[in-house]
C-alpha cells in the first residue's frame, strides 16, 4: 500500500496522538496528508489548529462547524428512539463518529485522496465506528489505522518520536484519564478510572456541578416538542445546537446528567466509563413525558422493544446500515403527533416532570376519571376479563 497511497485525509484533533499520526503518515508513506477537524461542540481551541497542522506537515486543513447537523440529524434522531445503550449510556461519543467519518469521506472524494486515516486505538469501539462508516459510504476506500500498524508500544515512545520529528508536545499537565467531548456529552475513561470501586474525583467533572453543591432552589424549565423534536426552551425558539447547549447549561448548573457505568464494548471487553450528559438527560426525560400523552400504546410498546436494537446499532457503528435506514423511517412515522409541552424541575441532580400538555393528547379526563362518567360502562370489563382469562382457566382445568 505504501507505494500506492499518495494522498490521505486524516481525522485530526490537534492533540499529541493525531499530530504524531500526521507526521508518521508522511514519513511512512511519503504521501500528502490533508487534516480534517470537525467542530461538534468539543469546546477546544480551534483558532490555531490550522497553523499547527500545517507546521506538522499537512498540505491542507479543513475545519468545519458541524454542530447543527450533529444535533439535528444525529442526536435528535437518537432521541426519537429513546436510544440508551445498556439502559444507562446516552451514546454521546457513539453518535458523533458516523458524522465525522461521513464528512471525512466526502472530503476525500472532493480532494481525490487515495485513503483515509483515524487515530482510534485497536482496543476500542471508535475504530469500528469510523471504519464501518467509511466502507458503507465508499466500499473501495483504503483505510490506514496507525495504532494497528505502527511500532510504538508506549506513551514514552510516542513522546520520543514527537521530539525527534519536531512535533510540539503540550506542556499542560497530563490528565490521569482520557476524555472525549462534544455538544451532547463528555466522557472519561482509563487511567485512575480503571478501578470500578474507585469514586471519580470531583475536579474531573466539567459540564456539571456535584448535586451537593447545586443550588438549594430548583430550576423550572419548559420544553416544546413537535413530532418528537425539541423546538423551544421556556418559549424561546432555538436551533438544535443552541437548544442542546442551553439545556447543558441548565442541567449542569443543577448537577443533572452524571453517569458512572461498566459497559460492554463491541470488541468484547468490559470498560468503565463516566459521563456527563446534562442536556441529553433532560431531553430524554421530557421526550418520554410528551410520548406518554400522545403515543398510541401499542406503537409505544413496539418502539420500546426496538430501543436495545437501535442503541446497539449506534454503539457498534452501524448508523449507515440498511437496517438503520428502515428504523429511521419507522421512527419518523411513530413520532408523528408527539407534540406538546413539558415542564420539568431540576434540583440537585434530579430531573422531575411536574407538568405536561398537548393539543394532540390521547389522555382525556372524561375517560380516566374515577368519578361518574358517560363514556365507560364498568360492567363491560367483566366480559373483557373473562375472555382474557379463558386460556388460564382451561390450563388449570386440564391439570385437574
Amino acid at each position: 500500500m505504501k507505494g500506492e497511497v499518495k494522498k490521505v485525509v486524516l481525522a485530526y484533533s490537534g492533540g499529541l496522538d493525531t499530530s504524531i499520526i500526521l507526521k508518521w503518515l508522511k514519513n511512512e508513506f511519503g504521501c500528502e496528508v490533508i487534516a480534517f477537524t470537525a467542530d461538534i461542540g468539543q469546546a477546544e481551541e480551534l483558532d490555531y489548529l490550522e497553523e499547527k497542522a500545517i507546521s506538522t506537515g499537512a498540505s491542507k486543513v479543513y475545519i468545519e462547524d458541524l454542530r447543527e447537523e450533529f444535533a439535528r440529524d444525529f442526536v435528535f434522531t437518537a432521541l426519537k428512539a429513546n436510544a440508551v445503550y445498556e439502559g444507562t449510556y446516552l451514546l454521546g461519543t457513539s453518535i458523533a463518529r458516523p458524522l465525522i467519518a461521513k464528512r471525512q469521506i466526502e472530503i476525500a472524494q472532493m480532494e481525490g485522496a487515495d485513503a483515509v486515516a483515524h487515530g482510534s486505538t485497536g482496543k476500542g469501539n471508535d475504530q469500528v465506528r469510523f471504519e464501518l462508516t467509511y466502507y458503507a459510504l465508499n466500499p473501495y476506500v483504503r483505510i490506514i489505522s496507525p495504532w494497528r500498524q505502527w511500532q510504538f508500544q508506549s506513551r514514552e515512545e510516542l513522546m520520543a518520536y514527537a521530539r525527534d520529528n519536531g512535533i510540539p508536545i503540550p506542556v499542560t499537565k497530563e490528565k490521569p484519564y482520557s476524555s472525549d467531548r462534544n455538544l451532547l456529552h463528555i466522557s472519561f475513561e482509563g487511567g485512575i478510572l480503571e478501578d470500578p470501586w474507585s469514586e471519580p474525583p470531583e475536579d474531573m467533572f466539567i459540564l456539571s456541578v456535584s448535586p451537593e453543591k447545586a443550588p438549594d432552589r430548583p430550576t423550572v424549565v419548559e420544553i416544546d416538542f413537535e413530532d418528537g423534536i425539541p423546538k423551544r426552551v421556556d418559549g424561546v425558539t432555538l436551533s438544535p445546537a443552541n437548544l442542546l447547549a442551553r439545556l447543558n447549561e441548565l442541567g449542569g448548573r443543577n448537577g443533572v446528567g452524571r453517569v458512572d457505568m461498566v459497559e460492554n464494548r463491541y470488541v468484547g471487553m468490559k470498560s468503565r466509563g463516566v459521563y456527563e450528559t446534562p442536556g441529553g438527560t433532560i431531553l430524554h426525560i421530557a421526550h418520554r413525558a410528551v410520548e406518554s400523552m400522545t403515543m398510541d400504546r401499542e406503537v409505544m410498546h413496539l418502539r420500546d422493544s426496538l430501543i436495545p436494537k437501535i442503541s446497539e446499532l449506534i454503539y457498534y457503528g452501524y448508523w449507515f446500515s440498511p437496517e438503520m435506514e428502515v428504523l429511521k423511517i419507522a421512527l419518523d412515522e411513530m413520532q408523528k403527533n408527539v407534540t406538546g409541552t413539558v415542564r420539568l424541575k431540576l434540583y440537585k441532580g434530579n430531573c422531575t416532570i411536574i407538568g405536561r400538555r398537548s393539543e394532540k393528547s390521547l389522555y382525556h379526563d372524561a375517560f380516566a376519571t374515577f368519578e361518574k362518567d358517560t363514556v365507560y360502562n364498568q360492567k363491560d370489563a367483566e366480559g373483557f376479563i373473562k375472555l382474557n382469562a379463558l386460556r388460564l382457566r382451561i390450563r388449570r382445568m386440564m391439570r385437574g
